[in-house]
């Protein structure tokens, strides 16, 4: 899989503008905090966030942070979801605990080669504890799990 494959899937969850009181995040557009869209220079109103500028911060922030070029293709879509939904350094952690090296929330040789051996399933089954933990699952939780539940169904995505 490729970005632009795993952008098309990723804005199945994250699409249009959201401003729910209980999210962390505060103000999204596709997904993109307005922190973070403020830390790379967008000084407008996130209900006029462009999409190429969204893009832009998905593969630096996420795609290259997770090196997921370099993952195994049938698990990297599950890696760069979990970035954009928890942090890359959280979606690496998880990866580190499956592979079963150091969690250091650093991705490098080590982590990439033992991430060979994980599958999709695994990899989902550990996000779902780590969400499931989460304060705020009573308000999202239910779409956290649709959100895996619908990834699982991507293994094979191309």
């Amino acid at each position: 899989m490729n970005i632009s494959r795993a952008l098309t899937l990723l804005l199945e969850h994250e699409g249009g503008y959201s401003d729910h009181p209980r999210d962390k995040g505060g103000k999204t557009r596709y997904g993109i905090t307005e922190k973070v869209a403020r830390d790379h220079g967008y000084e407008g109103d996130m209900k006029d966030f462009p999409w190429s500028t969204a893009e832009f911060i998905y593969r630096v922030d996420y795609w290259d942070k997770i090196r997921a070029d370099q993952l195994p293709a049938g698990l990297r879509f599950h890696v760069f979801d979990c970035a954009v939904n928890s942090g890359s350094a959280r979606a690496i952690r998880i990866l580190q605990k499956c592979a079963g090296v150091e969690s250091d929330g650093i991705i490098g040789k080590l982590t990439i080669a033992a991430a060979q051996k994980v599958t999709p399933k695994e990899y989902t089954e550990a996000r779902r504890e780590f969400i499931r933990g989460l304060k705020d699952y009573d308000a999202f939780g239910k779409g956290w799990e649709n959100r895996l539940n619908k990834n699982l169904g991507l293994i094979d995505a191309k």
